[in-house]
């Protein structure tokens, strides 16, 4: 009896859904189209939940470039080609540039930090962090200077391998993210720093668990996953640990600021707290800079460190391409240090770089947007709140702008006559209000630990390995574990 009771209190509520479901897509005449969703489940089912941006891109060609899914009970509107995200990002900023509820961060982090937050915590946390970026180095020569200083000692562990083959990528990691941390706490780690090792390992975790379908179906069913056990749990207590580690470096430096004498963003932010106006009270609060701190942390470590690891894979895996970028910084740079003067010098290793970004697809999306209002945007009605996901891999796998979209091919980025070109589809960023602050500061890691790399090195396989360009699960688009040999040079 108890069973038939069960039974039909799932009909019933299936029923119900349904109903709710049709009723709720009478209002939204005009909603974007997109796959039939099953009751509950929406269309889970039919994405691929590992990479969900390849299941939206295909999903594109069959429903055009503004289309919908259903993650549970959620639909979202998914955004393709340059064309239409551009005009979404760019000229309807004011309509698409909020966050949605995301389940998993509403929980631990609320809407605080810069990512995930809305409205006029996030214009300020934003202000201040594109300031306070530029007023400690970024895109000037001091920190230039720094990430010139930390290539060389980069350089100098590599050449501890003596050519021989190795795996772990942690030294590249920890001189990328020295560079943040240099910003943000005016520190330098050591690179077996055991406080480092961690602090990566705690990001890098969340990186990857992110892009798992368990915390996918956690966002669509938080209820339901809250009493599960899973990775969702993992990223909770990795989150802790990180905040912890956060709130006890700034209550330090809290003890021995000196307005007249700020040596980092932390303490930036601290002497807004003590200006004594509204704004230092209602957004320069601990919770803000807590979580202000790790997105910056994790944004500055993750996606330049795993491009760089992609760039030495399609090293050795094009050494033709790899020869010519060593013959343009021996003609340009010599034994000199790079710089990024060099830069307008070598257009080949210029288009390099650009291609590492495209084909590595690091970001396959942007962090959802959502509409901040009620929108007609391309013929289709987007109600206010409506999660909005431009899927920026469309973009860099579209033939109309890249010849070769599944190839690595630096011509790309490269006229008839060897010059760089710009291509206007290359967005790995992302654009508009909600683009990466980092922005600037990365192109110049990227381009300064490379060539100081291949000044010095030469990458090669292990005798008899594989070389495999999927991607590895996760959030972002990361090599998956690969060795290498680093060759130093004559």
């Amino acid at each position: 009896m108890e069973l038939v009771t069960v039974l039909l209190s799932i009909i019933v509520v299936f029923f119900l859904i349904n109903v709710f479901s049709s009723q709720k897509q009478g209002k939204y005449n005009n909603f974007p189209p997109g796959p039939k969703p099953l009751p509950i489940l929406g269309n889970i089912l039919k994405l691929d939940m590992s990479k969900p941006h390849k299941t939206f891109y295909q999903l594109s060609k069959e429903y055009g470039s503004v289309f919908s899914v259903q993650m549970g009970m959620t639909k979202m509107v998914i955004l393709c080609g340059y064309d239409t995200i551009k005009d979404a990002l760019m000229n309807h900023a004011e309509f698409f540039s909020d966050r949605p509820n995301n389940p998993l961060f509403s929980k631990s982090i609320k809407e605080h930090g810069i990512v995930f937050s809305n409205g006029e915590n996030w214009k300020v946390m934003r202000r201040f962090t594109l300031s306070t970026l530029r007023d400690y180095g970024m895109g000037k020569k001091t920190i230039e200077n720094k990430i010139v200083e930390e290539a060389e000692c980069l350089v100098q562990k590599l050449k501890t391998f003596e050519g021989k083959p190795f795996g772990n990528f942690t030294s590249i990691n920890a001189a990328v993210t020295n560079i943040i941390v240099a910003i943000l706490l005016n520190k330098r780690y050591d690179y077996e720093d055991p406080t480092i090792l961690r602090l990566m390992d705690l990001v890098s975790e969340n990186i990857r668990l992110l892009g798992s379908p368990w915390v996918r179906l956690y966002n669509s069913f938080p209820s339901l996953m809250d009493r599960l056990p899973g990775p969702h749990r993992t990223i909770f207590a990795n989150l802790r640990e990180f905040q912890n580690f956060i709130r006890s470096t700034f209550t330090k430096y809290k003890k021995e600021l000196d307005v007249n004498d700020q040596r980092n963003l932390v303490d930036a932010f601290l002497a807004k707290q003590q200006e004594g106006k509204t704004e230092s009270t209602e957004y320069y609060h601990n919770e803000n800079l807590t979580v202000l701190v790790g997105d910056l942390f994790g944004a500055g470590m993750e996606t330049t460190s795993t491009t760089l690891r992609w760039s030495l894979l399609l090293m050795i895996k094009h050494p033709e391409i790899q020869k010519k970028v060593q013959n343009e910084i021996d003609k340009v740079i010599g034994s000199a240090q790079p710089q990024m003067e060099h830069r307008k010098q070598m257009p080949y290793t210029d288009a390099v770089v650009h291609e590492i970004q495209r084909f590595g697809d690091i970001a396959p999306t942007t962090v959802p947007h959502a509409a901040s209002q009620d929108v007609t945007f391309r013929g289709y009605f987007i109600p206010k709140g409506t999660p909005i996901l431009p899927i920026l891999h469309s973009i860099h796998k579209d033939k109309e702008y890249f010849e070769k979209p599944d190839g690595f091919y630096p011509e790309h980025f490269l006229d008839s006559e060897g010059n760089f070109r710009k291509n206007e589809a290359f967005i790995p960023f992302s654009i508009g209000k909600r683009s990466c602050a980092g922005e600037t500061l990365a192109k110049m890691e990227l381009f300064l630990f490379f060539t100081s790399l291949l000044q010095h090195f030469t990458f090669k396989a292990p005798p008899g390995a594989k070389l495999d360009l999927t991607p590895a699960l996760g959030s972002t688009n990361s090599p998956k574990p690969f060795e290498i040999c680093a060759i130093p040079r004559g």
